[in-house]
């Protein structure tokens, strides 16, 4: 009997193992799949030791409609260029080695689509350790800012580790999809994350710099359209520091929704937190909300009347990964 429950267990674990491996997830048991498999490798250095010293001309090379992943490493440097990914070039992997020494920096204002320094529109896109950045407002001053983009995200399923977003307005289009943003540190000023994504952001540092600005900033604009709409922002453990003043976010769409939930906010709020914008007559639509936050920015005795308090099935619903990870994409990258 001894042996027979001990070849029941091998068995067990040899199909785990095969199959994949169960991970936590919070307080809950996911079945986390094997991750996928890397089909081939670009290298990307400035000083010609690579295969290619540009960025761009490394995305190009990727087949249209390519199937398999593709890794293009970024050695260290300032790349000067506009970067885009089309729509028919998915399963890109773009790793560089430091948020702080991996930078695709542009200098661009104006139209929020051309002015973008880098733009992605494939679904099944990653990024690791690289910094997206449009300068273009660091050289005027705070009241000519004009609207900026670092960068564009408008594919599905795409995932951000430890990358670096900088600008001062309009800095990170989180425009459509599902997404993921793991250890990142976002700058800004003015609606410095907006879009219709769905997205989760967690663990990561939202840095105002609204310091000299006409009025206070805002950290959010987000765009969902209808109460049927899955889009959202939801930063989960974040911490918001910084300087200069700003609300949470302003309402870009009637049914725009954002969720700051156990973070650190720090004094950079304005104490009544969010701004209806061109929606006060309709605010009962919009959800914005706060839940276990910390920090000095985090008292809620003066804030809007009409911010939403989310039940615990509302809040278990955008803050566990299943928000934006229906049929596990997430762990099936690799």
């Amino acid at each position: 009997m001894r042996f027979c429950g001990s070849f029941i267990i091998f068995i067990c674990i040899l199909v785990i193992f095969c199959c994949g491996f169960w991970g936590v997830e919070g307080s809950r048991w996911t079945y986390v799949a094997q991750s996928a498999p890397i089909g081939r490798t670009i290298i990307v250095d400035q000083s010609g030791n690579g295969d290619y010293t540009k960025i761009q001309p490394a995305i190009n090379s990727v087949p249209s409609g390519n199937t398999e992943w593709i890794r293009i490493i970024v050695r260290p440097g300032t790349y000067r260029e506009k970067v885009t990914i089309t729509p028919d070039k998915p399963y890109i992997i773009l790793e560089g080695q430091n948020r702080s020494t991996t930078i695709i920096s542009g200098e661009s204002a104006g139209d929020i689509v051309q002015s973008a320094t880098f733009s992605t529109f494939a679904d099944n896109f990653i990024a690791k350790w690289i910094a997206f950045e449009n300068t273009y407002n660091y050289k005027n001053t705070r009241t000519e800012i004009k609207k900026a983009v670092a960068a564009l995200i408008a594919g599905d399923k795409s995932a951000f580790y430890h990358c670096g977003f900088y600008g001062v307005q309009d800095t990170l289009w989180d425009c459509s999809g599902r997404h993921f943003f793991y250890d990142c540190r976002i700058q800004g000023a003015v609606d410095f994350i907006f879009g219709a994504g769905q997205s989760l952001y967690e663990e990561s540092y939202i840095i105002v710099e609204a310091e000299g600005i006409l009025g206070p900033g805002y950290v959010t604009a987000q765009g969902r359209e209808n109460p049927n709409d899955e889009s959202g922002f939801v930063f989960k453990s974040c911490y918001l520091r910084g300087n200069g003043k700003v609300y949470l976010g302003r309402a870009w769409r009637p049914y725009s929704r954002v969720l700051f939930y156990d973070s650190d906010l720090s004094n950079v709020v304005v104490p009544e937190g969010w701004d209806a914008w061109e929606y006060n007559s309709s605010v009962a639509t919009i959800s914005f909300s706060e839940h276990a936050c910390r920090g000095e920015g985090s008292d809620m005795s003066r804030r809007v009347a009409w911010q939403k308090k989310l039940n615990d099935s509302e809040l278990t619903e955008l803050t566990s990964l299943s928000f934006i990870d229906r049929g596990t994409w997430l762990q099936q990258q690799p």
